[in-house]
């Protein structure tokens, strides 16, 4: 593990997307709650946060961070969905891997939901969108 002992506790944040694509039928299905599990958006939210908090358990040399606040926003796309995780913390090192653990989990979540309506979705995008804080200052995706 890298030591961050000598670092300063700064204001960090770092927003993640996840993109699923899937059939239009299985959108408005999803959209409107009435998968076989029960509400897929809520469910995903969930999922995502659970993500972000157990980051450490599942990413190897992966620094513990007392996260201050991780949201989950899910929009249905008319191909797919798109996932945005924003994780923040104020603390020696930054919040990357909790944003992108986040929203790999919300959306691996959102294919459980939805499995039995269609087993073809695919995750096609899991991606760090920004960074800010630390010694590096602000990072962002250009598209």
């Amino acid at each position: 593990m890298v030591g961050v002992g000598e670092k300063l506790p700064t204001a960090r944040r770092a927003v993640a997307r996840a993109r699923l694509r899937m059939r239009p039928e299985t959108v408005a299905a999803a959209r409107a709650g009435d998968g076989a599990k029960g509400d897929v958006g809520a469910t995903v939210r969930l999922a995502g946060i659970m993500g972000a908090k157990r980051t450490t358990e599942v990413i190897p040399l992966c620094h513990h961070v007392a996260l201050t606040g991780v949201t989950v926003a899910v929009a249905w796309l008319d191909e797919g969905a798109e996932i945005l995780v924003t994780a923040e913390t104020f603390d020696r090192t930054g919040v990357e891997m909790e944003a992108m653990t986040g929203a790999s989990i919300a959306a691996l979540a959102l294919y459980d939901m939805v499995k039995g309506l269609e087993r073809g979705v695919a995750i096609t995008e899991v991606v760090l969108l920004e960074k800010s804080g630390g010694r590096t200052g602000t990072w962002l995706r250009e598209e």
